[in-house]
């Protein structure tokens, strides 16, 4: 089996003028169910582009239409695996902040966290047999993450779903999600060439505004898998 992951982030990962920040996305198990949702999706598109007059030229985004085409665009997933994850800045350490690497760092390991508690649920759920994923294609959303920076989140993913990892502190090997996996593949897209990237954005936005408007959130209303951290 192919799963295929797209995501993309809402908010601004700053603590001093903002409270979340947050991952969301979509995962599909095969290439038709993406292939079919990103039919689905794109008619959605087209009538919400219709209703907010815009041109072919504007790229459909949470950030430019109203809330009930945002509303419509977040319905035509329904029944899709949307997940996500809320990070809370102000309960970071503050020593996250003082380097821009470990910034960075710090939300790999979010990103990397949300998806295998994902997976792990699928699995504990029956949709997904473990061993018999054979490759993991994820494609984010490109922002300023330098090169370096885009092979340390692949690194991070193969290491925790394909190699395993292992805990120094407490001496003790935590085994991969998928045993079987032969590869993980990680590509940064420009959002206006991937359908399925705008459709997480729909996601994460949903959660940013939930996050933020909703004490205690847990997205159980959504039919979303989210969890919070730290």
């Amino acid at each position: 089996m192919d799963i295929f992951i797209y995501s993309d982030e809402s908010g601004v990962f700053d603590v001093v003028h903002n409270r979340y920040f947050v991952f969301g996305g979509l995962m599909f198990l095969g290439r038709e169910a993406r292939d079919i949702c990103a039919r689905k999706y794109s008619k959605a598109e087209n009538d919400v582009r219709a209703a907010n007059n815009l041109p072919r030229s504007v790229e459909v985004k949470a950030s430019n239409v109203s809330n009930s085409s945002k509303g419509k665009l977040f319905r035509s997933l329904n029944n899709q695996i949307r997940f996500g994850v809320v990070i809370d800045e102000k309960k970071i350490l503050k020593s996250i902040w003082a380097d821009k690497k470990d910034k960075q760092r710090y939300l790999d390991y979010v990103y990397k966290i949300a998806v295998k508690r994902c997976f792990e649920w699928l699995i504990k759920q029956g949709r997904i047999n473990a061993n018999e994923v054979e490759h993991l294609h994820f494609f984010v959303d490109e922002h300023t993450t330098a090169t370096n920076g885009r092979y340390e989140l692949r690194e991070a993913l193969e290491q925790e779903l394909k190699n395993g990892t292992y805990n120094y502190t407490w001496e003790h090997f935590f085994p991969p999600t998928f045993p079987s996996v032969r590869s993980v593949e990680l590509a940064f897209c420009n959002s206006s060439t991937k359908t399925l990237v705008r459709a997480a954005d729909v996601v994460a936005n949903r959660i940013y505004h939930c996050a933020q408007t909703i004490e205690n959130y847990t997205a159980a209303d959504d039919d979303l898998f989210v969890i919070r951290l730290p």
